[in-house]
């Protein structure tokens, strides 16, 4: 179980965010809420959180300031900002205590979701961390349930590789493959080491990369092509999962082509 603190002085916006994640990963986090940066601090360490999704504008101790205190006694912790304000002070600031993610509102429901997935698996990687498994994932993890996973992980990929151009959730492929969305949820993490989203934006992106090698389709038909309505959106994903934007990239490859 991941634990995750939210802070932000507008009670509407806490319950939208906390309503999001519990919708998409709430079998898989426990959340806490702050409703300043003093009691955020505070909360953090008492619950013994692993990440802190913060709103920057707060009274008293602001989101940066109850970042540095975090940050200055947990090293490991993911933080993430979700702010209304897109100023160069407070993404040089988000840099200076390694945030994982400075993310604006309104933030698109999947885009966030990502973003808490990516620090789950930053939390995975912390060597901090130590979990146990349950007896079921041991039984996965025996015999005929290697084959098994591997069969519904091929299922999977089978029906990700037939719909990623559609706006496709995991609600969609837990549905199609008649689980339930948490065991689906768990299963899928077996099966393929991320979550659901994540692993859906690095598919469309290893896509996209392949549509780029042709100079005639522009990148706003590229984006629509791998499954993102919004082309600002897509080049946001791609430049976090490939490291540049989708232009730097086709420059390059076209480079590397001589």
């Amino acid at each position: 179980m991941y634990r995750i603190l939210i802070a932000d002085d507008e009670p509407i916006e806490r319950t939208v965010v906390a309503k999001t994640l519990q919708k998409y990963l709430g079998d898989q986090l426990e959340i806490v809420a702050a409703e300043n940066g003093r009691e955020a601090v505070q909360l953090f360490f008492e619950n013994e959180c692993q990440i802190a999704l913060l709103d920057i504008e707060m009274p008293g101790v602001n989101g940066l300031e109850a970042a540095e205190q975090i940050r200055s006694k947990d090293f490991d912790a993911s933080i993430i900002f979700l702010t209304a304000f897109d100023e160069f002070d407070y993404a040089r600031r988000a840099i200076g205590v390694r945030a994982l993610d400075y993310l604006l509102k309104p933030t698109p429901e999947s885009e966030l979701i990502a973003t808490i997935e990516e620090a789950m698996r930053m939390v995975d990687k912390s060597p901090k961390v130590q979990r146990e498994l349950t007896g079921e994932q041991l039984l996965e993890e025996e015999g005929n349930g290697n084959v098994r996973l591997s069969a519904v992980a091929e299922k999977i990929r089978h029906y990700i590789d037939s719909h990623y151009k559609e706006d496709i959730s995991l609600q969609d492929v837990a549905g199609a493959m008649n689980y339930s969305d948490a065991y689906f949820c768990k299963i899928f993490k077996q099966c393929f080491g991320k979550g659901f989203i994540v692993y859906l934006s690095e598919y469309r992106v290893e896509k996209a990369k392949e549509l780029l090698a042709d100079v005639a389709i522009n990148i706003k038909d590229i984006s629509q092509e791998v499954g993102y309505r919004d082309s600002n959106y897509f080049a946001k994903v791609f430049k976090r999962i490939a490291g540049e934007t989708p232009t730097e990239y086709r420059i390059h490859s076209l480079q590397e082509k001589g």
